[in-house]
């Protein structure tokens, strides 16, 4: 049985178990396994416009409406659209590795998914528990701003209903939002009706923004060449805070293109997701920072920089040209924004619950789908209720930062899978122990046909897969060849080894290098040989992946046909140092809150998510006898 592990018997000891559990690794989707699957299925609906609908809805919120007065007034300056650009490029890094991985693998869970394949457990459960906080966290945020700017439209705050107005509760510093958790409520109950119909009416509300952003970028042109872009004829340059400015405005705005993320999310839903959703994620990807340029150009011509309005940048540059009347509809395009933004922050977390549910880690309840709208609507009124509660009752704007937290591990592990997927993929499928018997039937045959020599019991035969003996034997030639070329090749073994190493050495170089970098108050006897080490790791991991055949075995890892990720190792390597680089600078009082909920993440893990997983009692077998197995299980079934 050279080719059967079982991840529970090896080892023995609870200790092993458990670190055993934490990088356990599920099966890959594959067009084989689609029909094997027990549970219910999402709705095949969405095509490329409902996923660019879904992204630009998501990404463009009323950020856009705040950000260009605040990073030209502190960073940028007249270098703002720059700033969108180098930021837009970096986010695209990461929408590069999220299009091979969603068409490779289109389920449901995103990242989460993504992690659960390629690096374990482990990991997995803690990207899904901080995407969790994230989407709460963000649409409450996102529900709590928009009460203020109904309130304008309604010419103040006095003018909004009272049953839609903010009420402070006597005798307690709370002050509680109706309309936020109205709002919630609707939204929540868009999603439940289905994923088309979700998809439509966020594709209506992301238009009138778009609308808006576009009666911005028109008629502040017009203004521009008018009035002869006042903003772009100042003595201090285009760079009155240097390039440093600039680059300082782009780990900022960086994070106005969060939100393409949520396509991936809903890859189980779309029915070509090998040719869409990459076109989506990057379509949505390329408008969004279209027109954020646009705008930041626009307007940064016609305000100078150190004149515009912090809060409300845009409105006070259209009333400062005698355009008092836009400013009502620069407020309605800021609540559609917020309205299509709110919708992205709900849309994907129902889906991250079903996934964790589908895999034992929460309840079953979240992996319920209902038969008639095929949504898994117990998740999404779940997650509308806690976000309600929270949009109605607290002020999350001080845990906003750790909105960021979530998006910036998984965009890490996302490129880390990348990496896993192309050099190391799993070589082992998880089974279920009900199909124990023709395992063991199958390795019985496959025993028969070796040596004596073959079919071991010690630990090294048991740790060893049988498909490993047999390339064995097929490389012995091949390195006989090269060596009588002259060259030095290494085995496979020894190929997935080294891989493996080179990967593990750049992520701890990428962060040993952000964090040495980010420590500006460390003394230099410190922080310079810290970000040596950090920077040589970084490096001598990239010659070495460089310098390494990637495995063949990614040709066929998950459905194939989709878009292959370029300039690998290279591109996944620069987003994971960007990535670590701005987790770092998240800044200690968000590392402190976001440690409690991943704290009480682990201890659910420990207590409920290790013991129910579904790969609690799998049976590993290598890839090339999964399939056998399958075939076999099924004839005897049929």
């Amino acid at each position: 049985m050279g080719f059967l592990v079982d991840t529970q018997k090896e080892g023995g000891g609870h200790s092993w178990g458990y670190l055993r559990s934490l990088v356990r690794r599920k099966q890959v989707d594959s067009a084989a396994a689609e029909p094997r699957s027990h549970h219910h299925q999402l709705a095949k609906a969405l095509t490329v416009p409902h996923l660019v609908a879904i992204g630009v809805g998501a990404t463009i919120g009323a950020g856009v409406y705040i950000l260009v007065g605040t990073v030209a007034r502190e960073h940028s300056g007249p270098s703002l659209a720059l700033s969108f650009l180098i930021a837009g490029i970096a986010a695209a890094l990461s929408a590069f590795c999220y299009a091979e991985l969603s068409s490779r693998c289109p389920s449901a869970g995103s990242a989460y998914h993504y992690s659960y394949i390629c690096v374990g457990e482990g990991v997995a459960w803690l990207i899904g528990w901080a995407l969790i906080l994230e989407y709460t966290i963000g649409g409450s945020a996102v529900a709590r701003g928009i009460s203020p700017n109904l309130a304008l439209i309604f010419g103040g705050e006095d003018g909004l209903p009272s049953f839609l107005a903010r009420h402070q509760i006597p005798g307690l510093d709370v002050v509680v939002d109706p309309s936020a958790a109205i709002l919630v409520f609707i939204v929540t109950g868009l999603l439940c009706l289905g994923i088309k119909e979700s998809t439509f009416a966020q594709g209506i509300v992301t238009a009138a923004n778009v609308c808006v952003l576009l009666f911005v970028i028109v008629a502040g042109s017009y203004l521009g060449f008018k009035t002869g872009w006042a903003g772009y004829e100042l003595s201090s340059g285009f760079f009155p805070f240097g390039v440093d400015g600039m680059f300082a405005g782009s780990a900022t705005v960086f994070f106005a293109f969060i939100g393409f993320d949520s396509v991936a999310s809903a890859a189980e839903e779309v029915k070509n997701p090998q040719r869409d959703l990459p076109i989506g994620i990057g379509l949505s990807l390329f408008l969004c920072c279209s027109v954020y340029m646009m705008v930041s150009i626009v307007i940064v011509g016609l305000v100078p920089y150190y004149a515009m309005d912090p809060d409300t940048p845009i409105s006070s540059a259209f009333a400062s040209h005698d355009m008092q009347w836009a400013v009502y509809l620069i407020t309605l395009g800021a609540v559609m924004a917020l309205c299509s933004a709110l919708m992205g922050a709900l849309l994907p977390q129902p889906r991250i619950l079903m996934a964790m549910a589908r895999d034992g880690l929460l309840p079953s309840l979240f992996s319920d789908v209902n038969r008639r709208t095929q949504v898994p609507v117990k998740a999404t009124i779940a997650t509308g209720l806690c976000a309600a509660t929270l949009a109605f009752f607290m002020d999350v704007s001080q845990l906003a930062g750790m909105v960021s937290v979530g998006t910036l591990l998984a965009f890490t592990m996302v490129a880390v899978s990348v990496l896993i997927l192309r050099y190391v993929p799993p070589d082992e499928l998880p089974l279920p122990a009900s199909l124990q018997d023709r395992i063991d039937s199958v390795s019985f045959t496959c025993g028969e046909t070796k040596s004596s020599d073959h079919v071991g019991t010690s630990d090294n035969s048991n740790k060893q897969p049988l498909l490993a003996e047999i390339d064995a034997s097929v490389h012995f030639p091949v390195m006989e060849k090269q060596e009588a070329l002259g060259c030095w090749v290494l085995s496979e073994e020894n190929r997935r080894k080294v891989s493996g190493w080179s990967i593990m050495f750049t992520c701890i170089g990428a962060f040993l290098l952000s964090y040495a970098a980010s420590s500006l108050n460390f003394p230099g006897v410190i922080r310079y040989p810290l970000c040596g080490v950090g920077g040589s790791l970084l490096l001598a991991g990239l010659i070495a992946l460089s310098s390494i055949d990637q495995d063949d075995a990614r040709h066929t890892f998950g459905h194939s046909g989709g878009f292959i990720c370029p300039f690998v190792p290279l591109l996944p390597i620069i987003c994971i140092l960007i990535n670590m680089y701005l987790l770092v600078n998240l800044g200690s009082a968000t590392w402190a809150r976001v440690s409690v909920w991943l704290v009480i993440g682990v201890l659910v893990y420990v207590f409920y998510g290790r013991k129910h997983s579904s790969l609690a009692n799998a049976v590993y077998v290598t890839t090339a006898h999964a399939e056998e197995i399958y075939r076999e299980h099924e004839a005897t079934l049929a």
